[in-house]
């Protein structure tokens, strides 16, 4: 959702998302990436169970692709750490109950998707709690 003023916001798609997101300042690129990342986690979901194991698996490179733009970042700017890295989680979480409900062969994918975010999310803690902050 995206703040539009006076306390309201608005859905955006999955396309205006992106779009906003070429354009976007440093600040809120982190934002954007993540929203995006967690938009295609459900798509994905959706694509599963629609039996669309490969525009899925598309899908969820985009989930890991997006999430490392939105850790960059959030690195970068020093800013949205904290949300990127739960948001993170909560994805991982999101996704290895996907995979549980997948058979066998198109379950690495998603496994491999929750490690790298396993990753980036510690990553993060340890950019904000590290010894050696960046």
């Amino acid at each position: 959702m995206v703040a539009i003023g006076y306390g309201f916001t608005k859905e955006l798609s999955l396309e205006q998302l992106k779009a906003r997101l070429q354009h976007a300042k440093p600040e809120e690129r982190a934002t954007l990436s993540i929203q995006i990342a967690e938009l295609q986690v459900e798509n994905a979901n959706k694509l599963y169970t629609a039996g669309k194991s490969e525009e899925a698996v598309t899908a969820i490179h985009e989930v890991v692709s997006y999430s490392q733009d939105a850790e960059r970042a959030a690195e970068q700017s020093g800013k949205k750490l904290k949300n990127v890295e739960i948001a993170v989680r909560r994805m991982s979480h999101r996704l290895t109950d996907i995979k549980r409900s997948l058979p066998f062969d198109d379950q690495a994918t998603v496994q491999d998707a929750v490690e790298t975010l396993d990753r980036i999310g510690s990553d993060l803690l340890n950019h904000m709690f590290g010894k050696n902050p960046k």
